[in-house]
């Protein structure tokens, strides 16, 4: 019998200092922080990373940015040029569509585990999840733009709840680094969509049924809820490239 992955120990927080433990390493607290910063898009797609500029943001030596700017590099957040240093990677039409196609791939199998494997623990805190983000959605304001702090900890606490019960930390780890890379673009096209978009009828849908066990009509919602985010992601991006707004 397979057993079920503990995904409750993805702890998401609204706060770059609070996911840095006090006695991390200066390499892993500068990661964690411009890690978090890129995702947020608080940096913008293309833009030039000057150490001796973050230095100063974030109080750290060059040595620790330095390695943590090389291995956000390697995870796809940041570009590396040889003699010309960092820049944030870009956001485009073409990397989202790749982005998407694994996603649907990784996901819909870490779900289908999950819905295999996942125990009463499991269900129990996915309600719980749902029923967090649900409370945080009904307190938006009407209208396009969600970027809230608050609802964005609880959507993804929400997604990796949903996966919790699958067996495979590989698996787990492959859908949170995934949905890290999906919120940076979500958070970006935020900033300029033009229609509203609520996702609480899509998560309500979702969690019935992956707890009915319904496999194949849960990933295919999955499917559609990843789907639009995509669709969603490109007209955003096509209108602000129309505009000549996006650095490359």
């Amino acid at each position: 019998m397979r057993v079920p992955y503990d995904g409750a120990v993805i702890k998401p927080s609204s706060s770059s200092d609070a996911l840095v433990e006090p006695d991390a390493p200066l390499a892993e607290r500068a990661y964690r922080r411009l890690r978090q910063a890129i995702v947020r898009c608080e940096f913008q797609p293309g833009q030039r990373l000057r150490v001796d500029e973050l230095s100063k943001q974030y109080a750290l030596s060059s040595s620790p940015l330095r390695e943590a700017l090389s291995r956000l590099s390697e995870q796809g957040f940041v570009r590396a040029f040889e003699n010309r240093g960092f820049r944030v990677a870009p956001l485009t039409v073409a990397g989202v569509a790749d982005l998407t196609r694994v996603r649907l791939l990784v996901e819909s199998e870490a779900l289908r585990d999950a819905i295999a494997c996942g125990d009463d623990q499991w269900e129990s805190r996915l309600v719980g999840a749902a029923h967090g983000l649900a409370l945080i959605e009904q307190r938006l304001p009407e209208g396009p733009l969600i970027l809230s702090e608050a609802w964005t900890a609880a959507h993804r606490e929400f997604h990796l709840a949903m996966y919790g019960g699958t067996s495979s930390p590989m698996l787990m780890d492959l859908v949170s680094s995934l949905f890290d890379s999906a919120e940076r673009y979500r958070q970006f096209s935020a900033r300029h969509r033009k229609v509203e978009r609520r996702k609480n009828s899509e998560h309500k849908k979702l969690v019935t049924t992956v707890l009915e066990r319904d496999a194949e009509q849960a990933i295919a919602l999955l499917r559609q809820h990843i789907s639009m985010t995509e669709r969603n992601v490109t007209a955003a991006l096509l209108s602000m490239e129309a505009q000549g707004l996006l650095l490359q």
